[in-house]
């Protein structure tokens, strides 16, 4: 009889990478919704690891303070935006389409509670404004440069003009979604808005109107 198989000594490991991972994503959850309601100064750490039942180690183990945890809630935000604004420009015909709906879409989330408190209000206040823009510029920027890259291979852009253009749209869009955050009259705002970078982008955008 052969013997038998020693027991695995990843398993305990795997499991214990998933226990982590799964904190991290709850620490993450309770800091959003802490950030959104009470604002980034107001959230203390106490109030994380009561409303998530964690130790402070826990918390320690995985974010090195409030900061890095807020940091976490944009990366993680970000990302959200991201996938969100992906998915709901997935039916468009062409790249100009596409771009239009997204940047669309990011203005119409501009008056969502949740992204307006953390990410347009608190954000650039914590991080300083070239640390929210270079933030910005990592998640967004990428897919508007591929989309205006596209344009230019169809002959609808100057391709000397795709790095510029790409600055231009993203700046518009966040300042517009800024105003969005800071306005008495968020609907209103919104709408004001979308028309403006509907124009922005037919001004801009040879073709585009």
């Amino acid at each position: 009889m052969p013997d038998a198989a020693p027991p695995s000594e990843s398993a305990p490991a795997n499991q214990n990478v998933a226990r982590g991972l799964a904190t991290r994503r709850h620490l993450i959850e309770v800091a959003t919704h802490l950030f959104a309601t009470l604002g980034y100064e107001d959230t203390s750490i106490e109030a994380v690891l009561n409303q998530a039942g964690v130790s402070r180690g826990s918390l320690y183990h995985h974010f090195a303070g409030k900061e890095a945890l807020f940091e976490a809630v944009l990366e993680e935000m970000e990302n959200d935006i991201g996938a969100r604004v992906v998915e709901g420009s997935a039916g468009a015909p062409d790249a100009a389409a596409t771009l239009r709906l997204g940047c669309t879409q990011w203005v119409q989330m501009a008056g969502d509670p949740v992204v307006r408190q953390v990410l347009l209000i608190d954000a650039p206040s914590v991080l300083g404004w070239d640390r929210w823009r270079a933030l910005e510029e990592r998640h967004a920027l990428g897919l508007i440069k591929a989309l205006v890259g596209m344009m230019a291979d169809q002959g609808e852009v100057e391709p000397s003009l795709v790095d510029v253009f790409s600055h231009v749209i993203l700046a518009s869009i966040n300042e517009i979604a800024l105003m969005i955050a800071l306005a008495d009259d968020p609907e209103r705002a919104q709408r004001d808005g979308a028309a403006a970078i509907d124009e922005v982008l037919t001004r801009l955008l040879p073709g585009q109107s």
